[in-house]
């Protein structure tokens, strides 16, 4: 059982990376693709239909982790403050400049916008160190340093790797204008990314965190896919190079979920940190279905707004 909730939390994370990570990533380059306020409107407008379903996963992540792993989520939480911190304001600073900045017709959205891009940038950064502190191990007690060069490193990786889902998103949904602002800018940010898995694999095997750890193919296996989405993104259409780059958002929630399982910190095990398994049985009553209806609602979503924004689509932001 709780091998189950362990993998449907995964489920749960890797929808949010997969789909809110193209949110911030549009975010991120909101200034970089839009020129002028139709611009900038229409990118915000092409994550609009799906903007607020998105971050209804990670409602649901943090849901179960509260209610089937109690005792990881306040040791996690607690050693990540500062980082989590950090990831809240710049989630709610997000999340809130999208849905304000056009409130106002032609009122001035300079600040609006910076606000937006400073939110992306604080979340994705804040998610990159958080996930270099689990791929590198938590501590049994005691905080872990935010300024770490290997969980910097992470920061600015995810940076780089939400710009290039949100520019391979942009060349799917953009108009004509902004799709090839995406395919652009998408081009460059590959080899960045590239760059960055290459150091932290150089990084991870090299350092003491592999000798921490029982078995090192979970590392290979994500090593071997992130070629793989690198490739995919590099060579194929706009629409494969999205699956692409979901791939690739992906990869760390799979990297921190097996490379120590079933440790899920250096000195507690998932049965250690599970509910009751009463409580398992009765929140799988509750969850089961709930993350049915998540997936499909996002699937009709996608399937009512998969088309490009043009002249006649409902901007929402």
């Amino acid at each position: 059982m709780e091998i189950f909730f362990w993998c449907l939390l995964g489920l749960l994370l890797c929808g949010y990376f997969a789909l809110a990570g193209y949110d911030y990533g549009v975010g991120l380059l909101l200034r970089a693709v839009g020129r002028d306020e139709p611009e900038r409107r229409r990118a915000l407008g092409s994550v609009g239909p799906f903007f607020l379903g998105n971050e209804v996963w990670l409602v649901a992540a943090v849901g179960l982790l509260f209610g089937a792993f109690p005792l990881l989520e306040g040791k996690v939480f607690k050693q990540n403050y500062l980082v989590v911190v950090a990831m809240l304001l710049g989630l709610i600073t997000f999340t809130a400049a999208v849905q304000l900045r056009s409130r106002r017709p032609g009122a001035g959205r300079g600040s609006w916008d910076l606000l937006v891009t400073g939110g992306a940038l604080v979340t994705t950064a804040a998610w990159g160190v958080f996930f270099g502190n689990l791929v590198r191990g938590l501590p049994a007690t005691g905080p872990v340093p935010v300024a770490d060069p290997f969980s910097l490193l992470w920061g600015l990786g995810f940076v780089a790797l939400f710009a290039l889902h949100g520019a391979n998103f942009l060349a799917v949904r953009g108009d004509a204008a902004l799709a090839a602002k995406g395919r652009s800018l998408a081009r460059r940010l590959v080899p960045l990314v590239a760059v960055w898995v290459a150091v932290v694999a150089g990084w991870t095997a090299l350092s003491p965190i592999m000798s921490t750890v029982d078995r090192a193919w979970p590392a290979l296996l994500v090593l071997a896919a992130a070629v793989a989405a690198l490739a995919v993104t590099w060579l194929g259409s706009p629409r494969v190079a999205l699956a692409g780059s979901m791939v690739l958002a992906v990869l760390p929630v799979v990297l921190a979920g097996t490379l120590r399982f079933p440790y899920l910190l250096l000195s507690l095990d998932i049965s250690q940190s599970a509910a009751s398994p009463g409580t398992l049985r009765l929140l799988t009553f509750v969850a089961v279905p709930a993350v049915a209806v998540v997936v499909l609602v996002q699937w009709l979503t996608w399937r009512a707004n998969r088309r490009p924004v043009g002249d006649r689509t409902l901007l929402h932001f």
